[in-house]
């Protein structure tokens, strides 16, 4: 199959070429000190700088998640792994308690983090800028923890799984 031809972006244009990028997927979640922690699923998490540990986390404006990092400037993310599409699709919607009933872990300062993911990371927002619809966060990682597993992926408006096809490991030299 053939590329049409180029044209202008429209946002129905950008969101299925973005589609066609195969990502991870990420709960990120705050607490402005309410009592009533918010999160959201994520497919934009960069990892920016090993020394010191920068993470980038891009989020809608107006969401409660963003105002909630903004006021705390503290966040935290759940890197999810392949049995976890139930809770990325749980915290992908608007609106709702979606804590409850969820059996959480929680950060040393008390973020909470979704159990069994497969990476666990705290923040402190280092700086933050909006870009169009988005608030870009970048978040020095204070503290983590990580496990093997096999990661949940986005791809194409669809959730899949990593399959590993026997590739050897990338040596990434930073």
């Amino acid at each position: 199959m053939t590329l049409p031809a180029f044209h202008a972006p429209t946002p129905t244009d950008m969101r299925r070429s973005m589609g066609r990028f195969t990502t991870g997927v990420a709960v990120v979640s705050a607490d402005d000190g309410d009592n009533s922690p918010s999160a959201m699923t994520i497919s934009s998490l960069t990892s920016i700088s090993l020394n010191p540990a920068i993470l980038l986390v891009s989020l809608t404006h107006g969401s409660r998640t963003t105002e909630a990092v903004e006021a705390a400037g503290t966040f935290a993310v759940s890197i999810l792994g392949s049995r976890q599409e139930a809770l990325a699709r749980r915290f992908a919607t608007r609106g709702g308690a979606r804590f409850d009933d969820l059996p959480c872990d929680h950060s040393r300062s008390g973020l909470p983090l979704i159990k069994d993911a497969l990476a666990q990371l705290e923040c402190t927002v280092h700086s933050a800028h909006d870009i169009g619809d988005h608030r870009v966060f970048y978040g020095e990682v204070t503290d983590m923890r990580w496990r093997e597993g096999t990661g949940l992926v986005f791809y194409s408006g669809r959730f899949g799984d990593f399959h590993d096809f026997g590739h050897d490991e990338v040596p990434w030299l930073f």
